[in-house]
């Protein structure tokens, strides 16, 4: 029993090569295969898993963002604080803070992929028949200006102003305005 190797780890045995023998070019390429599949496996995984916490992230600074836009219109103190519009009555910037809300949802929504761009065009074309989204969006042209144009939110507000202004010339035919395929950045 002594010239017994118990533990098969200390030759090469246990990975399918007798002692004194070399692994064949083919043997060494699969094995070099299946590691680079492997590692590709373990990256795509990686990867997704740093895309849904990126997404959990998003959705808790919404969250955030809700919270903060709830106080701040039960407080007109606080709402007055939250927006830097100028000239709004209490009532309008309520409904400011409110319609920020539900646009910043809608595109939170796309975002983390819950919707797609038509879908997404769907929804903002309902939130864009609301003459109250209608006068938030005028009003809010110029901060606009100061997006990357290749961000999301600028491609998303071109595609608004671009619904904005076709409801305005056809508010009957509401439900066509705007592109439902997705800009490119």
């Amino acid at each position: 029993m002594a010239t017994e190797n118990s533990d098969a780890r200390g030759n090469d045995s246990s990975a399918g090569v007798r002692p004194g023998w070399t692994r064949s070019p083919f043997q060494r390429t699969s094995r070099r295969r299946r590691q680079e599949r492997l590692a590709e496996e373990l990256l795509s995984q990686l990867t997704a898993l740093a895309r849904e916490i990126r997404h959990a992230n998003l959705i808790n600074l919404h969250g955030i963002a809700v919270a903060q836009a709830e106080r701040a219109m039960a407080d007109p103190v606080l709402a007055e604080a939250t927006t830097a519009l100028p000239d709004l009555s209490e009532r309008e910037r309520r409904q400011v803070i409110y319609v920020n809300a539900q646009y910043g949802m809608i595109v939170l929504n796309h975002r983390v992929g819950a919707i797609g761009w038509s879908e997404l065009i769907g929804h903002l074309r309902v939130l864009c028949r609301n003459p109250v989204f209608d006068h938030y969006w005028e009003m809010t042209r110029e901060h606009r200006r100061s997006l990357p144009a290749d961000s999301l939110e600028a491609r998303v507000g071109r595609a608004v102003d671009v619904m904005v202004e076709e409801l305005r010339d056809d508010p009957e035919e509401w439900w066509v305005v705007g592109s439902p395929t997705e800009p490119s950045p």
